[in-house]
């Protein structure tokens, strides 16, 4: 069984083929953590994937659905105990988590951007960093896949609210297709 989690209901409002399941994770990370560790605790898959929305700060990444290669958490700053924006000290998490070698580079944090952040990156959203950590510490291996909605500009809410159910069919495209 493949479990795959998703921050709202409306962003993946269609039913999944046999074999997969379904969890809404709430919205940021400390929701994201504790109901993706908990959804794989109960379901035990043999994968997660996500599914979700997010921002583009990067053109190459206009409106449509990418299979997103490297996360990186923006907003925990740590400094001057950590060397970077994004390590939190004392763990062994690298700022990095990559899940495959191709693909656009995510930032994830708990404020939805509407301007570029201080971490670089090609998309933005606020769960992604923590259900990689939680599949990375749990050893369940994850594919993220995000539908861009908005270029993370001023006008960025108004474009996600109007474009969160746009997604859904192409990723169901993708899983069928498996």
């Amino acid at each position: 069984m493949i479990l795959v989690v998703v921050a709202v209901a409306e962003e993946l409002d269609v039913d999944l083929p046999l074999g997969y399941i379904k969890a809404v994770i709430g919205v940021g990370k400390v929701n994201a953590a504790i109901n993706t560790a908990n959804a794989i605790l109960v379901t035990k898959p043999e994968k997660v994937i996500n599914f979700g929305t997010a921002g583009s700060l990067n053109p190459e990444y206009g409106k449509g659905l990418y299979k997103v290669g490297r996360i990186v958490q923006r907003d925990f700053d740590a400094r001057p105990l950590a060397p970077a924006m994004g390590i939190v000290p004392f763990d062994s998490t690298p700022l990095t988590l990559t899940l495959q070698d191709t693909g656009p580079t995510l930032s994830t944090g708990d404020n939805f951007v509407t301007s570029p952040p201080e971490v670089e990156s090609d998309l933005v959203d606020m769960e992604g960093w923590a259900i990689a950590k939680v599949c990375r510490n749990l050893e369940v291996p994850l594919e993220m896949y995000k539908y861009v909605t908005d270029n993370a500009d001023e006008d960025a809410a108004s474009e996600w609210l109007s474009q969160i159910r746009m997604g859904a069919r192409e990723f169901l495209n993708v899983i069928n297709t498996k």
